[in-house]
């Protein structure tokens, strides 16, 4: 079993991880015990989790969610699944200049 997790920290900035002891890691975390960004923002609030049958895919999920944008991860956390579509677009400069010469 594992879990992967958001938490808020003090500064509202968010936090995902992965374990196989929910529980624990957040008290880790809240004790300054856990990773070096949230140790520098506490307190922190569990604010998200998945659960998943193996650790392997709970830190899969962990690292396709780190790389979302705030609002990206918001959208999931408040259940807003439709918004997840029209925030994962690309909305760099390379992009669009690629697209209008298509």
């Amino acid at each position: 079993m594992g879990s992967m997790y958001i938490l808020e920290c003090s500064d509202g900035s968010l936090y995902t991880g992965s374990t196989k002891d929910l529980e624990l890691r957040v008290q880790q975390h809240q004790a300054g015990e856990g990773a070096n960004y949230t140790k520098k923002r506490l307190p922190v609030k569990l604010i998200y989790t998945e659960e998943y049958d193996r650790i392997d895919h709970a830190f899969a999920r962990e690292k396709q969610i780190q790389g979302w944008r705030k609002n990206k991860k918001l959208a999931l956390i408040n259940g807003a699944l439709t918004d997840l579509n029209l925030l994962a677009k690309c909305r760099n400069a390379t992009f669009y200049k690629l697209k209008d010469k298509a």
